[in-house]
């Protein structure tokens, strides 16, 4: 017998780090979903009673996800799917409908939102898929399949209907976050002890992360934006102070990391929360991102007294000429001007850089060598160029298809895509000097030296990144890849030519 008000949320697993880089792991992030944190609070605002798997952060396995959901026998299943988590998610659904067909599995997230109706077509096993935002929908949702009813009066849906894929009409964009109950934090196991962010991304724990709005008005090509769309909305300064407040009496949390598509999109609620947060006296710190061109003086100032500990940038590359191909509208000049106002404001900064966007060569990638060479950053994140689904760039390269098997690596970890005239053993090499042109400097490693000093906790868990590093260049020089960290066979690009790795 099923439980009729219970619903399992889950987050399934998936591979993160790209093949060869497994010593990755010891220093990546390990914070828990935040949309899943959402839903289940409006659902057991609603009165049901949910749970929550994070299947990475708890080591569980496609396998070990679906038996506990057999276990459990929930009414629902809601699963909240990333383009690299489609397959393993799918194994679950096919376990938990090979024993038990009558719990419901419904998917929602960001790559449900670009490709639902080819996902729903391809993976039979999937009920029911939510585009977009997904607590209201949630809401009316539930009570309808509880009473047997197909939900053609929902908006937001892709649902089966005997043989056919039926979907609703778009549904409407939640305009008053504050009417959201708080994320069910309580749900999680361990919480907040289990939820790492990445090593040097935080100064002393435990951490935790906030959506102060939802929405990015900027349509730079490598984003997708159709889950939250292009209207920015926020939570009240109130709230979202409210919300921090809790978090720190409550589970004695220090430092909060704002994980916004753009947290300074409104100079007046960024100002406000600083004042209730110099007012109050709380002792937290706190991290956001921003564009280049949305940083002042002045509020960096405020935002310091506020607790602001860091600043991340999508920079992205040193070349002009990129920036314009990915419709950003900044430019190097205001990268550098934007860096350097943080630095003087005493908040660390963070570049967001992208390796191998269309157009990449061996000169822009010495321009963004230059560049990362000079700046005053602290800490450098380096992505390599991947076309996600509801993206423009994905569909200036692919159309509305992709191939099935690159689903899988699509975790900004792995090469999916390679431009013209750059090898993938070439990209990977670059890729590997770039990191090192950035960490080799000595201001740099001055700042990581005296962190590690002060929180050695970070110090511990780059000691294991460090051991795993050495191990497989050692692997790689004596199977005669020459340092290289990916395997020849394990690349088969698209492309006008062949890009397999020889």
């Amino acid at each position: 017998m099923l439980k009729m008000k219970k619903i399992i949320f889950v987050n399934p697993p998936y591979e993160r780090i790209a093949p060869g880089y497994d010593f990755v792991k010891a220093i990546t992030n390990r914070s828990p979903s935040l949309g899943l944190l959402h839903l289940a609070a409006q659902a057991r605002q609603d009165g049901y009673d949910p749970s929550i798997i994070e299947s990475d952060i708890e080591n569980l396995t496609a396998e070990q996800v679906a038996k506990r959901i057999i276990d459990a026998k929930p009414a629902f299943v809601g699963i909240t799917l990333f383009t690299v988590a489609v397959w393993q998610a799918s194994t679950i659904a096919k376990l938990v409908k090979a024993a038990a067909p009558e719990i419901t599995i419904i998917v929602g997230g960001p790559h449900m939102s670009s490709m639902g109706m080819e996902t729903m077509q391809r993976f039979p096993e999937f009920d029911v898929a939510v585009l977009n935002e997904g607590e209201v929908v949630l809401s009316e949702l539930l009570p309808i399949l509880i009473a047997g009813k197909k939900p053609y009066a929902v908006k937001g849906l892709l649902y089966r209907a005997g043989d056919q894929i039926m979907q609703t009409p778009a549904s409407g964009i939640t305009k008053s976050l504050d009417e959201l109950p708080m994320p069910a934090w309580d749900l999680l196991p361990n919480f907040p002890h289990a939820y790492l962010p990445a090593i040097y991304d935080y100064p002393r724990g435990p951490v935790a992360t906030i959506a102060a709005s939802r929405g990015c008005p900027f349509l730079c090509k490598f984003c997708d934006t159709s889950t939250f769309g292009a209207s920015v909305r926020h939570y009240s300064p109130e709230k979202v102070f409210g919300m921090m407040k809790h978090l720190n009496t409550r589970y004695g949390i220090r430092h909060v990391m704002f994980v916004d598509d753009l947290f300074l999109a409104s100079k007046v609620r960024t100002l406000a929360l600083c004042d209730m947060l110099i007012e109050s006296g709380l002792n937290m710190t706190w991290s956001c991102t921003a564009r280049v061109d949305t940083v002042k003086p002045e509020v960096l100032k405020r935002m310091k007294q506020a607790g602001c500990w860091e600043i991340s940038f999508g920079l992205e590359t040193g070349s002009n000429e990129l920036l314009q191909k990915m419709e950003k509208a900044a430019r190097v000049e205001k990268s550098i001007q934007a860096v350097q106002w943080t630095h003087d404001a005493g908040i660390r900064c963070k570049g967001l850089f992208m390796l191998g966007y269309p157009g990449e060569s061996l000169e822009t990638i010495q321009s963004t060598k230059e560049l990362v060479e000079k700046i005053p950053m602290t800490t450098m994140n380096l992505t390599k160029f991947t076309p996600y689904p509801g993206s423009p760039i994905y569909h200036d390269l692919y159309g509305t298809k992709i191939r099935e098997d690159h689903w899988e690596r699509m975790n900004g970890m792995n090469f999916v895509w390679a431009p013209d005239g750059i090898s993938v053993e070439e990209l990977d090499r670059q890729y590997q000097q770039l990191l090192i042109t950035f960490y080799r400097r000595h201001d740099v490693l001055k700042k990581y030296a005296s962190m590690s000093m002060r929180y050695p906790n970070h110090l511990l868990r780059l000691a294991r990144f460090g051991v795993g590093f050495l191990r497989a260049k050692t692997m790689s020089l004596l199977s005669g890849r020459k340092g290289l960290l990916i395997k020849a066979d394990e690349y088969h690009l698209d492309g006008n030519k062949s890009r397999k790795a020889a």
